[in-house]
């Protein structure tokens, strides 16, 4: 994530009082679930790259006697297996 976890409730915040401030949608549940579920959307959406990286780093790991033997870049390894993965699962990051 490339901020401060303690941003996302601020984030989501502004986030809802400038919707609801333009009219731009009506809440049905309280204040405070919407702010919660709102944080947790956010989270989940802004630590999908680390969670990404994490499992390509799983994955490379299980290889990791060929990588060596190989010779090969890991560093080129990781980014092409990310790509792949983002290209099969249709990610926006």
């Amino acid at each position: 994530m490339r901020f401060p976890k303690t941003w996302v409730p601020l984030l989501a915040k502004r986030i809802i009082d400038n919707i609801l401030s333009k009219n731009l949608a009506k809440t049905t549940i309280p204040r405070q679930k919407l702010l919660a579920e709102t944080e947790e959307i956010l989270l989940n959406e802004l630590t999908l790259e680390d969670r990404l990286n994490d499992e390509v780093r799983e994955i490379l790991k299980t290889h990791t006697a060929e990588i060596e033997k190989g010779r090969l870049d890991y560093r080129k390894l990781f980014d092409l297996t990310k790509q792949k993965l983002v290209r099969e699962r249709n990610l926006v990051l």
